[in-house]
C-alpha cells in the first residue's frame, strides 16, 4: 500500500517537474524517476533511449527568433556515440549542435547520458524557429547517432515559459516596449546645472 502511494506521488511530481529534472537525471537508466513516463516523447532504438523530447519556441506567440530542441539521450552500450545531427523533417529548419563546453563533437558517453538544453548542457538551436514549429503541434525530430543511426520521434512544441523557460532558446528578442522605454527616462537626461544631485542621492 505504501509503495503504491509513493509511486503515485512520484508520478504527480514528475508531470510537474519532468523538464526541470532533465539535468538531474544522472543516476543511470534504471533510476526510479526514469520509470515514470509523463506525457513527453520517448523512444528506444538498440542501445539508445531518448526521453523528454521537446521543441521549445520563443515565449511570445509569433515572436521571431530561434527555437531549441530539448531532450535527454541515454546510451546503454559500452561504446560512446556521437550525436551527429538533429533534424526536423518536413521543415527547412537548420539545427545547430553545440557541446556543453568548448567546440567539437557532441558525445553520448558509454553507459551514460547527454542532456540537451538548459544551462551548462549541450544545445540544439533551431534557426527560424517560428517558421519551423508551431506551439501545440507535435513535430517530428530525428536524432542521428554515429552507431545507432537515425532515431526519430514526435516531440511536443511548447513556448519557453514556466517550467520550459530554462530549457528554451538562449536568444530571446527583447519586447519592443522594454527597449523603447529605457532611453526615455526624464530624470536621466535633462538636468540644469548642479540641482540634479538632489534627486539622485539615496
Amino acid at each position: 500500500m505504501s509503495r503504491s502511494l509513493r509511486r503515485g506521488a512520484l508520478a504527480a511530481t514528475a508531470i510537474v517537474f519532468s523538464v526541470a529534472a532533465l539535468s538531474a537525471c544522472g543516476a543511470g537508466n534504471d533510476a526510479q524517476t526514469l520509470q515514470i513516463r509523463p506525457d513527453n516523447a520517448a523512444v528506444t532504438v538498440d542501445d539508445i533511449k531518448i526521453q523528454n523530447a521537446l521543441v521549445i519556441t520563443q515565449p511570445e506567440p509569433g515572436a521571431k527568433g530561434p527555437a531549441a530542441v530539448s531532450a535527454t539521450v541515454f546510451n546503454g552500450g559500452d561504446q560512446p556515440q556521437t550525436l551527429e545531427a538533429v533534424t526536423l523533417p518536413g521543415t527547412n529548419a537548420v539545427v545547430k549542435l553545440t557541446p556543453a563546453k568548448g567546440t567539437g563533437q557532441v558525445t553520448v558517453p558509454a553507459g551514460g547520458s547527454l542532456v540537451i538544453g538548459g544551462a551548462g548542457n549541450a544545445t540544439a538551436l533551431v534557426e527560424s524557429g517560428a517558421e519551423s514549429a508551431k506551439d501545440g503541434d507535435a513535430q517530428k525530430v530525428v536524432f542521428k547517432l554515429s552507431k545507432t543511426g537515425e532515431v526519430g520521434l514526435d516531440a511536443f512544441v511548447v513556448p519557453a515559459t514556466s517550467y520550459f523557460k530554462e530549457f528554451g532558446p538562449s536568444v530571446v528578442p527583447a519586447p519592443p516596449s522594454a527597449s523603447a522605454s529605457a532611453p526615455a527616462s526624464p530624470s536621466a537626461s535633462a538636468s540644469p546645472s548642479g540641482e540634479a544631485s538632489h534627486g539622485t542621492g539615496h
